[in-house]
């Protein structure tokens, strides 16, 4: 079968106007489906309405750009290599500097349950800032370099450099709940915590996923597993890439990974399934997220350089996918 040009295909389109340069982030709304924020490497966050598929906003760091949030719906929050956290008024059409890290933020995610903005750096430090004011509102040294974090209700799961697991109880600072190693032998590229707050699935540069529980009950950790994805086998050679991001279905608990192979995956996790994989995309996947109501799937196609000799590099683009039960759904 004949892949579709460029993957256009009646439940799918790009949005206009993409970013000048990678994409570095995707995010959708905390009650809609109607707005995208993205952060890019040319420096800006965007706001898109995707229904109208048009950019209604953009603001300017004076860096690339690593990762951005909603705070709620009129609010962003955004950080990157200007090591500096800013707050953005879609109302007012004005930012805020609201502090700053010693190194690049990596990580950007906003609590509703304890309403804090977490910001993780390459300083090896998590802060938290307070969105009222706004304001720091404390900074808690990590292992390592943050690479990814993920809230999972009022606790905090951190994967740093080193293949360092944090959990943390947003609520209760003063010490670590969890230490953990990763369970998979290569760098740690992305963290997300499942829904229903049991666990995490993990991704790693090496194709491959893991799935890890919370509790630390020896019967609910003999339920933990992994597996490798996201690899091509080519001329009887097989071709392992990145994972680079993992997003979750709020309804279903299932999961999207997508990778440097270019392909999204939709997965269960407790049922141990693919449940489907999308066409190829032009190139790498950068970032993923459902919508709040799992209606519809942001993909990030952005070329993240993992490799020094490709000629023609395709155009940064975003996906917008409207995604089915059949597609999300755990089978019966």
């Amino acid at each position: 079968m004949p892949e579709i040009e460029m993957g256009e295909t009646p439940n799918e389109f790009q949005l206009k106007n993409p970013p000048n340069d990678g994409i570095s982030s995707v995010k959708f709304g905390p009650n809609s489906s109607q707005f995208l924020l993205v952060s890019s490497w040319d420096s800006t966050v965007r706001l898109y309405d995707i229904v109208a598929n048009n950019k209604r906003m953009e603001y300017f760091h004076s860096a690339p750009v690593l990762d951005c949030c909603f705070h709620d719906a009129v609010h962003s929050y955004s950080g990157g290599l200007d090591n500096t956290l800013k707050m953005f008024d879609f109302n007012t059409n004005s930012g805020t500097t609201v502090g700053t890290h010693e190194a690049p933020i990596k990580c950007v995610e906003y609590c509703p349950e304890v309403n804090v903005v977490i910001t993780g750096s390459w300083d090896s430090t998590v802060k938290l800032w307070d969105p009222r004011t706004p304001c720091a509102a404390g900074s808690f040294s990590q292992p390592d370099k943050v690479y990814t974090l993920s809230v999972c209700g009022d606790r905090l799961v951190v994967g740093t450099a080193g293949r360092r697991i944090l959990v943390w109880d947003l609520r209760n600072m003063g010490y670590v709940q969890q230490r953990r190693e990763s369970s998979l032998k290569y760098q740690t590229r992305c963290i997300r915590c499942f829904p229903n707050k049991q666990g995490y699935v993990l991704s790693s540069i090496e194709g491959r996923v893991a799935v890890e529980y919370l509790d630390p009950s020896p019967e609910v950790q003999k339920k933990k597993y992994a597996f490798k994805c996201h690899r091509i086998k080519e001329n009887g050679i097989e071709m392992i890439y990145p994972v680079n991001a993992i997003a979750f279905h709020a309804q279903h608990n299932t999961f999207a990974s997508g990778g440097s192979d270019g392909y999204v995956n939709i997965w269960d996790g407790f049922n141990k399934k693919r449940l489907c994989q999308f066409h190829r995309y032009p190139t790498s996947i950068a970032s993923l997220m459902f919508s709040h109501d799992g209606s519809v799937l942001a993909i990030a196609s952005s070329y993240m350089y993992e490799t020094d000799d490709v000629v023609d590099i395709p155009q940064d683009s975003i996906y917008i996918r409207n995604v089915s039960d059949q597609e999300t759904k755990p089978k019966a």
